[in-house]
């Protein structure tokens, strides 16, 4: 690993639009830190140190989101998405990177493209759907950080308020993260050069997350959503050039 300043700005960058994600915008583009951190190093050591810090995100996060949780979704998707993390383990190294960067580019884009000129918030999907969404969180958690997506695709219709809807989103992925910790170790991606870099950009994690608060606080709920999906939309067009290039 080289060290330079494009190192240091893309880490900053990366971590801060992560923070500001999980705990304002539910880990919709978080997704980006992956991708950005490659640009200057291997996508291993981009995964492998974002998950100290997405785990220091959650402690800050649900001190604010943990009272507005809805217990019954979480019961729905993360057992599913537990099966989902193990998925990833028994394949790491096997699955195409790039592929799974398109396939949820286009996912995000449909998605995000279908919230915003089709009204569906309302329209309950059946409870299967929102384990088989859970199960894909975790799988693209494990693999690129990339949970927000699927995990957004089910939540936005379940009439959720905003705060219903980001606590549940915040805890769900917090839980996700911490399963990951022993796949992770097991594939020795927690290393001491790792997490020190990780323990260096905490006051860069917190940052973000006070924003994220910050941010959302200022937003109507009705915005708040036509965010989330806009956002979903210019990621899914960012992870499918990313994987096509």
């Amino acid at each position: 690993m080289v060290y330079d300043w494009q190192f240091i700005v893309l880490m900053v960058v990366a971590v801060l639009i992560t923070g500001i994600s999980k705990s304002g915008f539910a880990g919709g583009v978080g997704v980006v830190a992956v991708p950005l951190i490659s640009l200057k190093a291997s996508p291993t050591f981009a995964v492998a140190v974002m998950l100290p810090l997405l785990i220091v995100m959650d402690v800050f996060s649900l001190r604010a989101w943990w009272r507005h949780r809805a217990g019954s979704l979480l019961w729905l998707m993360f057992p599913p998405a537990i099966l989902g993390v193990a998925v990833g383990y028994l394949t790491y190294g096997l699955f195409d990177d790039d592929l799974l960067k398109v396939l949820l580019g286009i996912f995000s884009i449909l998605f995000g493209l279908w919230g915003l000129f089709k009204p569906f918030r309302g329209r309950v999907m059946p409870g299967w759907i929102g384990g088989l969404c859970g199960g894909i969180a975790g799988f693209t958690s494990f693999i690129a950080h990339a949970g927000g997506p699927p995990l957004n695709f089910y939540l936005l219709q379940c009439r959720l308020s905003k705060e219903q809807f980001l606590g549940t989103a915040v805890v769900f992925l917090a839980a996700t993260n911490l399963v990951k910790l022993v796949p992770y170790g097991l594939l020795g991606l927690l290393s001491v050069e790792n997490l020190t870099v990780a323990l260096l950009m905490i006051p860069v994690a917190w940052l973000g997350v006070r924003l994220g608060l910050v941010i959302q606080k200022r937003l109507s709920g009705e915005l708040f959503f036509r965010v989330i999906l806009t956002l979903l939309i210019l990621l899914g067009i960012r992870l499918i050039v990313d994987g096509a290039g």
